[in-house]
Parts: C-alpha cells; sequence; structure tokens
C-alpha cells in the first residue's frame, strides 16, 4: 500500500536535511546550513551542487523515486542504467555518481515543479505523456534525458505556472 503523499514530503523534507548537514557548510562561517525543506533545496544552487558531489545516496534517490510518477524502468532509462545496476545500488546501499546525481536532482526538481503546477500527479503524469505543441509536439517526459530537455520542460511548466499557454 502506499503511503500518503503528505508523508513522504515530510520524509523528503527529513532526508534532505540529512544530507544538507552532511555535505554542505555555510561557505561563510563553516556552520551546518539551516533547516531546508525538499521544495526550498531546489532554490540553493550551490547546495545542490555540494550534494551532486558528495553524491545522491541510495536513500534520497528512493524517497524521490516514490514521491515521482516514474516507475523503476523509466528511472533506468533517465539515468542510462540497468535496473539490475538500479538494484545493486539499493543493495549496497551507495551513492551514485555525480552524473547520475545530478540527473536524479533535475528530475526531482521537474516533478517538485509540476506537483505545485497541477496539484495532482495524476494531472501531472499525463501531461507528461502527452504530446506538446510548445515542446516540438515532444512529450515532455521523451525531453528529460538531457540537461536542455528539462530546462524547456521546467520553462513550459513555468508557462502554464503563470497562464502563459501558447
Amino acid at each position: 500500500m502506499e503511503e500518503p503523499i503528505e508523508y513522504n514530503e515530510k520524509k523528503l523534507d527529513q532526508e534532505i536535511q540529512t544530507i544538507v548537514q552532511e555535505a554542505c557548510v555555510d561557505y561563510h562561517s563553516n556552520q551546518p546550513q539551516k533547516a531546508i525543506s525538499f521544495s526550498d533545496f531546489f532554490t540553493n544552487k550551490m547546495m545542490m551542487i555540494s550534494v551532486i558531489k558528495e553524491g545522491v545516496p541510495y536513500s534520497l534517490f528512493k524517497l524521490i523515486q516514490q514521491y515521482s510518477p516514474f516507475s523503476e524502468n523509466d528511472w533506468a532509462g533517465l539515468l542510462d542504467i540497468s535496473t539490475k545496476s538500479l538494484q545493486r545500488y539499493k543493495i549496497s546501499a551507495k551513492s551514485f555518481k555525480s552524473s547520475q546525481s545530478e540527473k536524479i536532482l533535475e528530475v526531482a526538481e521537474v516533478t517538485n515543479m509540476g506537483r505545485e503546477v497541477f496539484g495532482d500527479m495524476n494531472k501531472f503524469k499525463l501531461w507528461l505523456n502527452t504530446p506538446n505543441f510548445s515542446l516540438g509536439n515532444l512529450k515532455p517526459f521523451d525531453l528529460l534525458s538531457d540537461s536542455y530537455g528539462k530546462e524547456m520542460v521546467i520553462s513550459e511548466l513555468t508557462r502554464i505556472n503563470y497562464g502563459i499557454l501558447v
């Protein structure tokens, strides 16, 4: 049985707080970072870079995977690894490489914004899998495999959020 979304968000907030404290310190005073939520995490690019350099631990990935509308096969494709490799990360509980960590956080950022814009995971998932005129009639999901496509998807979500429909 799937956990309620609020519960997962609290777990995400707790996990990101722990990881930020381990990976980041305030760059001016070497003091631990103040409490930060999962959503707020995406507003601090330096913090994101620190976490990427340390590597996203499997524990955070698992919470992001549960929070997102993507299957294990989708994640394997986005990370350009096999589902068997994902299982090895799970068993070893090790952190992902920097390139994979960056992709995990990019997809998490899109998911976070999609949840904010659509307010409903099913509506967001439908939007991700529907060809979009503004994105060259491609499905937004198909653009998530690289950072340029991710930026296009984020830009489109921003336009939708502000009511600018093309």
